[in-house]
Protein backbone atom coordinates (compact mmCIF):
# COMPACT_ATOMS: atom_id res chain seq x y z
CA UNK A 1 0.00 0.00 0.00
CA UNK A 2 1.68 3.48 -0.74
CA UNK A 3 1.10 5.93 1.82
CA UNK A 4 2.44 9.01 2.59
CA UNK A 5 5.26 9.35 5.50
CA UNK A 6 5.58 12.25 8.04
CA UNK A 7 9.23 12.70 8.26
CA UNK A 8 9.46 15.42 10.91
CA UNK A 9 7.47 18.35 12.32
CA UNK A 10 8.01 21.39 13.71
CA UNK A 11 5.98 23.12 16.03
CA UNK A 12 6.11 26.89 17.87
CA UNK A 13 3.89 27.97 20.41
CA UNK A 14 1.48 25.11 20.41
CA UNK A 15 0.68 24.68 24.23
CA UNK A 16 3.84 23.48 25.87
CA UNK A 17 5.69 22.58 22.99
CA UNK A 18 7.38 26.26 22.62
CA UNK A 19 10.07 25.94 20.16
CA UNK A 20 10.16 21.73 18.98
CA UNK A 21 11.03 19.74 16.36
CA UNK A 22 10.49 16.41 15.76
CA UNK A 23 12.98 14.96 13.10
CA UNK A 24 13.66 11.25 11.21
CA UNK A 25 10.22 9.80 12.48
CA UNK A 26 10.44 6.39 11.59
CA UNK A 27 7.47 4.23 10.04
CA UNK A 28 6.98 2.74 13.84
CA UNK A 29 7.31 5.25 16.40
CA UNK A 30 7.04 5.02 20.41
CA UNK A 31 6.51 8.14 22.65
CA UNK A 32 7.39 7.69 26.63
CA UNK A 33 8.14 10.65 28.89
CA UNK A 34 6.19 11.49 31.95
CA UNK A 35 2.77 12.11 32.89
CA UNK A 36 1.98 15.66 31.62
CA UNK A 37 5.01 15.72 29.53
CA UNK A 38 3.21 16.41 26.40
CA UNK A 39 2.77 13.10 24.60
CA UNK A 40 -1.00 13.34 24.32
CA UNK A 41 -0.58 17.35 23.32
CA UNK A 42 1.59 15.67 20.82
CA UNK A 43 -0.71 13.88 19.46
CA UNK A 44 -3.70 16.23 19.39
CA UNK A 45 -2.07 18.06 16.59
CA UNK A 46 -3.27 15.73 14.16
CA UNK A 47 -6.94 16.46 15.83
CA UNK A 48 -6.25 19.79 15.43
CA UNK A 49 -5.43 19.99 12.07
CA UNK A 50 -8.36 17.82 10.95
CA UNK A 51 -11.10 19.90 12.78
CA UNK A 52 -9.46 23.02 11.16
CA UNK A 53 -9.48 20.74 7.70
CA UNK A 54 -13.01 20.06 7.97
CA UNK A 55 -14.41 22.81 9.55
CA UNK A 56 -12.12 26.04 10.29
CA UNK A 57 -8.84 26.99 13.20
CA UNK A 58 -11.56 29.30 15.38
CA UNK A 59 -13.45 25.80 15.76
CA UNK A 60 -10.27 24.06 16.33
CA UNK A 61 -8.80 26.12 18.93
CA UNK A 62 -12.27 26.23 20.83
CA UNK A 63 -12.35 22.19 20.51
CA UNK A 64 -8.18 22.22 21.92
CA UNK A 65 -8.67 24.99 24.57
CA UNK A 66 -11.16 24.29 25.85
CA UNK A 67 -14.00 27.07 24.24
CA UNK A 68 -11.05 29.39 25.22
CA UNK A 69 -9.58 29.30 21.48
CA UNK A 70 -6.25 30.88 20.87
CA UNK A 71 -4.86 32.03 24.08
CA UNK A 72 -5.25 28.86 25.77
CA UNK A 73 -4.03 27.09 22.85
CA UNK A 74 -0.48 28.88 22.35
CA UNK A 75 2.09 28.63 24.69
CA UNK A 76 1.61 29.97 28.20
CA UNK A 77 3.76 33.60 28.54
CA UNK A 78 4.49 33.55 24.76
CA UNK A 79 2.78 35.82 22.19
CA UNK A 80 3.92 34.65 18.84
CA UNK A 81 1.90 33.13 16.58
CA UNK A 82 1.34 29.28 16.65
CA UNK A 83 3.10 27.38 13.82
CA UNK A 84 2.83 24.05 12.53
CA UNK A 85 5.42 22.22 9.76
CA UNK A 86 5.06 19.02 8.97
CA UNK A 87 7.47 17.49 6.03
CA UNK A 88 5.74 14.53 4.69
CA UNK A 89 6.75 11.95 1.90
CA UNK A 90 4.24 11.91 -0.74
CA UNK A 91 4.77 8.45 -3.14
CA UNK A 92 2.38 9.85 -5.89
CA UNK A 93 4.92 12.35 -6.52
CA UNK A 94 7.97 10.76 -4.80
CA UNK A 95 8.85 13.92 -3.43
CA UNK A 96 9.08 15.18 0.64
CA UNK A 97 6.72 17.84 0.47
CA UNK A 98 6.47 20.42 3.18
CA UNK A 99 2.89 22.17 4.64
CA UNK A 100 3.47 24.71 6.97
CA UNK A 101 0.65 26.83 9.03
CA UNK A 102 0.79 29.81 10.63
CA UNK A 103 -1.83 30.59 13.23
CA UNK A 104 -2.25 35.05 14.19
CA UNK A 105 -5.06 36.88 15.58
CA UNK A 106 -6.60 39.89 14.32
CA UNK A 107 -9.06 41.94 16.52
CA UNK A 108 -9.23 39.09 18.85
CA UNK A 109 -10.49 36.56 16.38
CA UNK A 110 -7.91 33.76 15.05
CA UNK A 111 -6.49 34.29 11.19
CA UNK A 112 -4.41 31.78 9.09
CA UNK A 113 -1.32 34.77 8.71
CA UNK A 114 0.15 31.62 6.35
CA UNK A 115 -0.25 28.30 4.42
CA UNK A 116 2.00 26.91 2.05
CA UNK A 117 2.63 24.11 0.44
CA UNK A 118 5.58 23.52 -1.43
CA UNK A 119 8.94 20.75 -2.64
CA UNK A 120 11.02 20.74 -4.89
CA UNK A 121 11.05 19.52 -8.63
CA UNK A 122 14.06 17.74 -8.28
CA UNK A 123 16.11 16.69 -5.26
CA UNK A 124 18.31 19.80 -5.04
CA UNK A 125 17.23 23.68 -5.74
CA UNK A 126 15.06 25.98 -3.89
CA UNK A 127 11.02 24.14 -3.61
CA UNK A 128 8.32 25.45 -5.39
CA UNK A 129 5.05 26.77 -3.74
CA UNK A 130 2.28 25.00 -4.48
CA UNK A 131 -0.12 26.50 -2.47
CA UNK A 132 0.66 29.87 -0.78
CA UNK A 133 -2.12 31.82 1.10
CA UNK A 134 -2.34 34.31 3.38
CA UNK A 135 -4.99 36.16 5.66
CA UNK A 136 -7.74 34.07 3.35
CA UNK A 137 -5.91 34.97 0.11
CA UNK A 138 -3.56 33.22 -2.39
CA UNK A 139 -2.85 31.05 -5.10
CA UNK A 140 -2.66 27.84 -5.98
CA UNK A 141 -1.16 26.05 -9.31
CA UNK A 142 -3.35 24.68 -11.26
CA UNK A 143 -1.36 22.68 -13.35
CA UNK A 144 0.76 20.92 -10.55
CA UNK A 145 0.29 16.96 -12.33
CA UNK A 146 2.15 18.73 -15.12
CA UNK A 147 4.85 20.27 -12.98
CA UNK A 148 7.66 17.86 -14.65
CA UNK A 149 7.45 19.67 -17.75
CA UNK A 150 8.26 22.94 -16.84
CA UNK A 151 11.13 24.29 -16.24
CA UNK A 152 11.10 26.98 -14.03
CA UNK A 153 8.65 27.84 -11.50
CA UNK A 154 7.41 31.52 -12.66
CA UNK A 155 5.77 29.03 -15.49
CA UNK A 156 3.59 27.51 -13.37
CA UNK A 157 -0.21 28.16 -13.70
CA UNK A 158 -1.67 30.12 -10.86
CA UNK A 159 -4.82 30.93 -10.03
CA UNK A 160 -6.04 33.85 -7.43
CA UNK A 161 -8.26 32.91 -4.72
CA UNK A 162 -10.52 34.54 -1.84
CA UNK A 163 -11.36 32.17 0.88
CA UNK A 164 -14.98 32.90 2.47
CA UNK A 165 -13.05 33.55 6.05
CA UNK A 166 -9.34 33.90 6.77
CA UNK A 167 -9.69 31.02 9.68
CA UNK A 168 -10.41 28.88 6.80
CA UNK A 169 -7.94 26.64 5.53
CA UNK A 170 -7.10 26.94 1.58
CA UNK A 171 -6.54 22.48 1.74
CA UNK A 172 -10.00 22.54 2.59
CA UNK A 173 -11.44 22.43 -0.97
CA UNK A 174 -8.13 22.13 -2.68
CA UNK A 175 -7.86 18.69 -1.31
CA UNK A 176 -11.35 17.50 -3.01
CA UNK A 177 -9.66 18.00 -6.54
CA UNK A 178 -7.31 15.11 -8.20
CA UNK A 179 -5.41 18.29 -10.25
CA UNK A 180 -3.84 19.34 -6.82
CA UNK A 181 -1.80 15.62 -6.14
CA UNK A 182 0.41 16.79 -3.23
CA UNK A 183 -2.41 18.15 -1.19
CA UNK A 184 -4.82 16.01 -1.92
CA UNK A 185 -2.36 12.87 -0.40
CA UNK A 186 -1.98 15.71 2.94
CA UNK A 187 -5.35 16.26 2.74
CA UNK A 188 -6.39 12.61 2.82
CA UNK A 189 -3.74 11.89 5.43
CA UNK A 190 -5.38 14.51 7.90
CA UNK A 191 -8.78 13.01 7.31
CA UNK A 192 -7.93 9.93 8.07
CA UNK A 193 -5.35 10.13 10.95
CA UNK A 194 -6.82 7.90 14.03
CA UNK A 195 -6.16 8.28 17.83
CA UNK A 196 -7.14 5.21 20.01
CA UNK A 197 -7.86 5.63 23.31
CA UNK A 198 -10.20 2.40 24.09
CA UNK A 199 -12.84 2.67 26.69
CA UNK A 200 -13.46 -1.06 26.93
CA UNK A 201 -16.90 -0.55 28.66
CA UNK A 202 -18.34 0.89 25.64
CA UNK A 203 -16.85 -1.71 23.97
CA UNK A 204 -18.59 -4.36 26.51
CA UNK A 205 -21.69 -2.37 25.86
CA UNK A 206 -24.52 -4.15 23.68
CA UNK A 207 -24.15 -2.79 19.93
CA UNK A 208 -26.80 -1.01 17.90
CA UNK A 209 -27.17 -2.28 14.69
CA UNK A 210 -27.12 0.90 11.83
CA UNK A 211 -25.79 -0.59 8.78
CA UNK A 212 -22.34 -1.79 9.91
CA UNK A 213 -19.04 0.04 11.06
CA UNK A 214 -15.91 -1.14 8.75
CA UNK A 215 -13.81 0.77 10.93
CA UNK A 216 -12.97 0.85 14.88
CA UNK A 217 -13.79 4.39 16.28
CA UNK A 218 -11.26 5.99 18.90
CA UNK A 219 -13.26 4.53 21.93
CA UNK A 220 -13.61 0.64 20.44
CA UNK A 221 -17.28 0.85 21.25
CA UNK A 222 -17.93 -0.31 18.10
CA UNK A 223 -16.12 -3.62 18.10
CA UNK A 224 -19.10 -5.99 18.00
CA UNK A 225 -20.18 -4.08 14.45
CA UNK A 226 -16.44 -4.22 12.96
CA UNK A 227 -16.26 -7.78 13.96
CA UNK A 228 -19.55 -8.51 12.64
CA UNK A 229 -18.51 -6.25 9.51
CA UNK A 230 -14.72 -8.42 9.21
CA UNK A 231 -16.72 -11.88 9.77
CA UNK A 232 -19.26 -11.34 6.75
CA UNK A 233 -16.72 -9.36 4.49
CA UNK A 234 -12.99 -10.30 5.13
CA UNK A 235 -13.85 -13.75 6.78
CA UNK A 236 -10.26 -14.59 6.00
CA UNK A 237 -9.38 -11.59 8.28
CA UNK A 238 -11.60 -12.58 10.89
CA UNK A 239 -10.62 -15.86 10.48
CA UNK A 240 -7.02 -14.99 11.00
CA UNK A 241 -7.47 -12.94 14.32
CA UNK A 242 -9.73 -16.03 16.09
CA UNK A 243 -6.34 -17.85 15.36
CA UNK A 244 -4.33 -15.67 17.15
CA UNK A 245 -6.48 -14.61 20.21
CA UNK A 246 -5.87 -18.19 21.92
CA UNK A 247 -2.35 -17.46 22.07
CA UNK A 248 -2.79 -14.38 23.93
CA UNK A 249 -6.02 -15.00 25.88
CA UNK A 250 -5.39 -18.52 27.50
CA UNK A 251 -8.34 -20.57 27.24
CA UNK A 252 -10.23 -18.10 24.88
CA UNK A 253 -11.58 -20.45 21.62
CA UNK A 254 -13.31 -18.22 19.68
CA UNK A 255 -15.74 -15.17 19.17
CA UNK A 256 -18.81 -14.52 17.53
CA UNK A 257 -20.65 -11.82 16.33
CA UNK A 258 -24.29 -12.28 16.20
CA UNK A 259 -27.54 -10.15 15.67
CA UNK A 260 -30.42 -10.51 17.61
CA UNK A 261 -34.40 -9.72 16.45
CA UNK A 262 -34.50 -6.64 18.37
CA UNK A 263 -31.94 -5.28 15.72
CA UNK A 264 -28.75 -5.42 17.88
CA UNK A 265 -25.30 -7.27 17.76
CA UNK A 266 -23.99 -9.02 20.53
CA UNK A 267 -20.67 -10.48 21.24
CA UNK A 268 -19.89 -14.18 22.65
CA UNK A 269 -16.65 -15.79 23.57
CA UNK A 270 -16.60 -19.60 23.75
CA UNK A 271 -14.47 -20.55 26.69
CA UNK A 272 -12.84 -23.92 27.46
CA UNK A 273 -13.52 -23.67 30.87
CA UNK A 274 -17.16 -23.26 29.88
CA UNK A 275 -19.81 -25.46 27.57
CA UNK A 276 -21.96 -22.53 27.03
CA UNK A 277 -20.97 -19.04 25.43
CA UNK A 278 -20.28 -15.77 27.44
CA UNK A 279 -21.66 -12.43 27.19
CA UNK A 280 -19.00 -9.51 26.04
CA UNK A 281 -20.21 -7.92 29.42
CA UNK A 282 -19.00 -10.69 31.17
CA UNK A 283 -15.58 -11.21 29.82
CA UNK A 284 -12.50 -9.44 30.81
CA UNK A 285 -11.23 -5.80 30.32
CA UNK A 286 -8.37 -7.27 29.12
CA UNK A 287 -10.04 -9.71 26.36
CA UNK A 288 -11.90 -7.10 24.99
CA UNK A 289 -8.82 -4.79 25.20
CA UNK A 290 -6.24 -7.74 22.96
CA UNK A 291 -9.53 -8.65 20.54
CA UNK A 292 -9.56 -4.62 19.86
CA UNK A 293 -5.92 -4.18 18.77
CA UNK A 294 -6.29 -7.37 16.84
CA UNK A 295 -9.28 -6.17 14.99
CA UNK A 296 -7.48 -2.84 14.65
CA UNK A 297 -4.27 -4.13 13.40
CA UNK A 298 -5.21 -6.96 10.98
CA UNK A 299 -7.81 -4.73 9.20
CA UNK A 300 -7.75 -5.34 5.60
CA UNK A 301 -7.63 -1.29 4.84
CA UNK A 302 -4.99 0.39 7.17
CA UNK A 303 -4.82 3.80 8.65
CA UNK A 304 -2.18 6.28 6.91
CA UNK A 305 -1.46 7.16 10.07
CA UNK A 306 -2.65 5.40 13.61
CA UNK A 307 -2.08 6.64 17.14
CA UNK A 308 -2.55 4.55 20.52
CA UNK A 309 -1.55 6.08 23.70
CA UNK A 310 -0.92 3.61 26.37
CA UNK A 311 -1.56 0.18 24.86
CA UNK A 312 -0.10 -1.62 27.85
CA UNK A 313 -2.96 -0.53 29.74
CA UNK A 314 -5.45 -3.68 31.21
CA UNK A 315 -3.06 -6.07 29.24
CA UNK A 316 -0.53 -9.09 30.82
CA UNK A 317 3.07 -7.26 30.52
CA UNK A 318 4.07 -10.50 28.74
CA UNK A 319 1.47 -9.77 25.38
CA UNK A 320 3.17 -6.21 25.60
CA UNK A 321 6.14 -6.98 23.40
CA UNK A 322 4.25 -9.49 21.46
CA UNK A 323 1.59 -6.69 20.41
CA UNK A 324 4.16 -3.94 19.99
CA UNK A 325 6.01 -6.31 17.41
CA UNK A 326 2.42 -6.02 15.60
CA UNK A 327 2.27 -2.37 15.52
CA UNK A 328 5.82 -2.59 13.60
CA UNK A 329 4.40 -5.19 11.49
CA UNK A 330 1.48 -2.49 10.90
CA UNK A 331 3.65 0.25 10.01
CA UNK A 332 5.89 -2.09 7.58
CA UNK A 333 2.26 -2.88 5.47
CA UNK A 334 2.22 1.28 5.00
CA UNK A 335 0.08 2.52 8.07
CA UNK A 336 2.49 4.63 10.15
CA UNK A 337 2.30 4.51 13.66
CA UNK A 338 2.84 6.50 16.80
CA UNK A 339 2.63 4.78 20.29
CA UNK A 340 2.79 6.42 23.73
CA UNK A 341 3.75 4.20 26.76
CA UNK A 342 4.56 4.47 30.55
CA UNK A 343 5.33 0.18 30.06
CA UNK A 344 9.15 -0.62 30.22
CA UNK A 345 8.21 -4.06 29.19
CA UNK A 346 6.52 -2.37 26.02
CA UNK A 347 9.58 -0.18 25.58
CA UNK A 348 11.48 -3.65 25.55
CA UNK A 349 10.30 -4.44 22.30
CA UNK A 350 11.42 -1.26 20.69
CA UNK A 351 14.44 -0.26 18.19
CA UNK A 352 16.78 2.73 19.53
CA UNK A 353 15.84 4.15 15.88
CA UNK A 354 12.06 4.14 17.30
CA UNK A 355 12.22 5.86 20.45
CA UNK A 356 11.49 9.49 21.52
CA UNK A 357 11.90 10.94 25.10
CA UNK A 358 9.76 13.65 25.99
CA UNK A 359 10.81 15.99 28.58
CA UNK A 360 9.25 19.23 30.15
CA UNK A 361 11.32 21.98 32.20
CA UNK A 362 9.21 24.77 32.92
CA UNK A 363 6.11 24.56 31.81
CA UNK A 364 8.15 24.05 28.28
CA UNK A 365 8.76 20.47 26.55
CA UNK A 366 11.32 19.26 24.56
CA UNK A 367 12.15 15.87 22.11
CA UNK A 368 15.01 13.76 22.47
CA UNK A 369 15.57 10.82 19.88
CA UNK A 370 17.13 8.00 21.53
CA UNK A 371 19.27 7.09 18.75
CA UNK A 372 21.13 10.70 19.36
CA UNK A 373 22.08 9.71 22.79
CA UNK A 374 25.92 8.50 22.36
CA UNK A 375 25.45 6.06 25.54
CA UNK A 376 21.90 4.41 25.18
CA UNK A 377 22.86 3.32 21.43
CA UNK A 378 26.15 2.00 23.33
CA UNK A 379 24.00 -0.30 25.52
CA UNK A 380 21.52 -1.02 22.99
CA UNK A 381 24.47 -2.06 20.66
CA UNK A 382 25.93 -4.03 23.61
CA UNK A 383 21.96 -6.24 23.12
CA UNK A 384 20.71 -4.06 26.51
CA UNK A 385 16.88 -3.32 25.86
CA UNK A 386 15.26 0.15 25.88
CA UNK A 387 12.94 -0.49 28.64
CA UNK A 388 15.36 -1.20 31.28
CA UNK A 389 17.20 1.64 30.12
CA UNK A 390 13.81 3.67 30.88
CA UNK A 391 13.13 1.83 33.84
CA UNK A 392 16.79 3.02 35.22
CA UNK A 393 16.51 6.39 33.74
CA UNK A 394 19.59 6.55 31.20
CA UNK A 395 17.71 9.21 28.83
CA UNK A 396 19.42 12.23 29.16
CA UNK A 397 18.22 14.65 30.80
CA UNK A 398 16.98 12.31 33.48
CA UNK A 399 20.26 10.81 34.00
CA UNK A 400 21.92 11.30 37.47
Amino acid sequence: MKTARIESIRLKNFRAFKDVELKDIPPYCVFVGANGSGKTTLFGVFNFLKTAMEQNVTAALGELGGGKGLQEVRTRGESGDIEITVKFRAPDINRRVTYSLVISEENNRPVVKQERLSYRRFDYGQPWRFLDFNNGKGSAVTDEVDWKNVEDDKDLIREQQTLKSPDILAIKGLSQFEKFPAVVTWGELIENWRVFDFHIQAAKADQQVGGYDEMLDKTGGNLALVMDFLHNHHSDVFDDILKKLPGRIPGVSGVQPKPTDDGRVLLWFEHNAFDAPILARHISDGTMRMLAYLALLHHPKPHPLLGVEEPENQLHPQLLEELAEEFRQYANKGGQVFVSTHSPDFLNAARVEEVFWLDKQNGCTSIHRAADDEQVKAYMDDGDKMGRLWRERFFAPLRG
